[in-house]
């Protein structure tokens, strides 16, 4: 918001002229010394006043000059101190700066530059003071007074001595809505954290609860980098994160109000406006974040998106032992899907990827031929401490020269549990499985539906409806159906067949007797095939 200050010359001083008469005046645009001090009549602010709150205890940040003591005002190298007399007839929106003892003069008609602040150091008023706010800001009075206002190197003319005030800090409001999880957010305590120490500022500050589900900040200008916690919400025993996709420009001047919804398992970005310094002002921009929450406790990612997901698959692939808890359906459409681990080099996945029964869809991979040997699935490798459980999956894999493919795992020494694909999975010169193309751990309540193409390099057909090979572990409750004749082509396990005029009941019942531990189990979809639904 700009506050627009207005400079007359003082007009109860226009008396007599006795040093020379008003054409001399007019001639050479002199006006005599010591008579014509600057007085500045503040006006054009517009109330803004914070929802609940009246009245200011100080006021640029909402509209009004109440509470404001004095300003510093710089001609030339000369700096001094202005006092500033409020208006209440007009609720204080307008205010006349004044110095009584030595103030500025005009000495001419001829244009001025001028700079004016507030806040002013009392103990060296010549220099402007570096934007420095409150740690914690809960109180109206210290949100207020973490506001820096100036007016630097403005022009002003004598017949319309104007300077036009701007804010020097950003603005951050916050708007809480109830997610899942939630059903009111009442009692919140919300943060802004991860900012700058530059000139002692703090790195995390505590909010205004302005009204209702609306809290406020004020920040100095700075950057908050993409990926970093930025706004934190304490509510129900729980602390949640909204982390930014992008980096977080706050630019001074700037109102940044954020629309967040808080679920159970964290924080998602509904929409934020960048815009002027009053409500309404500004565009609309994008509602993106970084499609994920980070525990560093439990080194879990909460995942919501498919840019969460790429972001768990980009940090395991760093970290095999890295937590991913879905809260959504994801599609990856268009996204590059690594495998990690793909070859097993580093001892498989050790953590725990659990679906909560959400379903990613979109995992599509065709090799370029380039490599000697391909591998192709969601795993290449899962290791002994390695889970993936209640997990849905859509596939479309290609491996079109020579190497291993499947949906879950390529080689599998952990557990899969409750784990599904539908899709096709092919291999030109290898064989190929439903669920994990190779088990040496177990496979328990699993089941694949679709088109599996496999072979030798002899030209025979290699497939299994759960796994090409079951290498000395156990397979438990595990159903195919498709074009799959056996559930192993070698080993042994427990699998079966559905045939396509045959209802998946029999399946749903088979493996949620083998999930007397999980907390999913399978219920038929509205497509007759089996989807996966938490216990009651």
């Amino acid at each position: 918001m700009r506050h627009r200050l207005f400079i007359p010359a003082a007009t109860a001083l226009l008396i007599a002229l006795t040093a020379c008469t008003q054409d001399e005046l007019a001639d050479d645009n002199r006006l005599p010394e010591g008579e014509y001090p600057v007085v500045i009549r503040a006006t054009g602010l517009s109330v803004e006043a914070t929802p609940q709150a009246a009245p200011s205890t100080r006021a640029t940040v909402d509209g009004d000059w109440q509470g404001v003591q004095t300003v510093a005002l710089k001609m030339g190298d000369a700096v001094k101190e202005y006092t500033i007399t409020a208006t209440d007839a007009d609720g204080y929106k307008s205010a006349t700066l004044s110095c009584e003892n030595d103030p500025h003069y005009w000495t001419s008609r001829d244009p001025i530059t001028v700079s004016a602040w507030w806040p002013l150091d009392k103990a060296d008023i010549t220099r402007m003071p570096a934007v420095k706010v409150a740690e914690d800001q809960s109180k109206l009075a210290d949100f207020q007074n973490s506001d820096f206002i100036s007016a630097e190197n403005q022009t002003v003319k004598f017949d319309d001595p104007t300077l036009e005030f701007t804010h020097r800090t950003a603005r951050v409001a916050i708007e809480l809505k109830p997610g899942t999880g939630f059903t009111s957010v009442d009692g919140a305590t919300v943060s802004l954290v991860s900012l700058s120490a530059d000139n002692g500022n703090p790195t995390a500050i505590k909010t205004y609860h302005a009204s209702g589900n609306s809290y406020e900040a004020l920040t100095a200008p700075q950057t908050v980098a993409k990926g970093e916690p930025f706004i934190r919400v304490e509510l129900g025993g729980g602390t949640f994160y909204f982390r930014p996709q992008n980096d977080v420009v706050l630019e001074a001047g700037n109102r940044y109000t954020y629309t967040v919804k808080v679920n159970a398992t964290g924080l998602t970005l509904e929409g934020c406006t960048i815009g002027g310094w009053e409500p309404g002002q500004g565009e609309s921009g994008a509602a993106e974040d970084l499609g994920y929450n980070y525990d560093t406790t439990t080194k879990t990612y909460t995942v919501y998106n498919a840019d969460g997901l790429m972001a768990w698959n980009e940090a395991t692939r760093k970290d095999l032992s890295i937590n991913c808890t879905l809260t959504a359906d994801i599609n990856l459409t268009g996204k590059n899907w690594m495998p990690i681990d793909k070859y097993g080099y580093s001892g498989g996945y050790q953590g725990v990827l659990d679906g909560q029964g959400h379903r990613i869809t979109g995992l599509a991979t065709t090799t370029d031929g380039t490599m000697t040997y391909e591998a192709v699935a969601l795993f290449g490798c899962i290791g002994d401490n390695g889970e993936v459980k209640n997990l849905q999956l859509d596939v479309a894999f290609h491996v079109i020269k020579y190497g291993l493919t499947s949906s879950i795992a390529v080689s599998n020494h952990g557990k899969i549990t409750a784990c599904s694909a539908t899709g096709t999975i092919k291999s030109a010169n290898s064989g190929v499985g439903g669920i994990a193309w190779t088990n040496y751990g177990t496979i328990t309540a699993c089941w694949f539906n679709g088109t599996l193409s496999g072979q030798d390099m002899a030209g025979y057909t290699q497939i299994g409806g759960i796994g090409w090979e079951n290498a000395g572990g156990t397979i438990t409750a595990c159903y195919w159906g498709g074009n799959a004749l056996s559930g192993l082509f070698s080993g042994t396990g427990e699998t079966t067949k559905v045939n396509d005029d045959e209802n998946w009941q029999t399946a749903v019942d088979g493996m949620n007797a083998a999930l007397t531990g999980n907390d999913y189990q399978w219920v038929l979809g509205p497509d007759d095939l089996p989807v996966l639904q938490k216990k009651q």
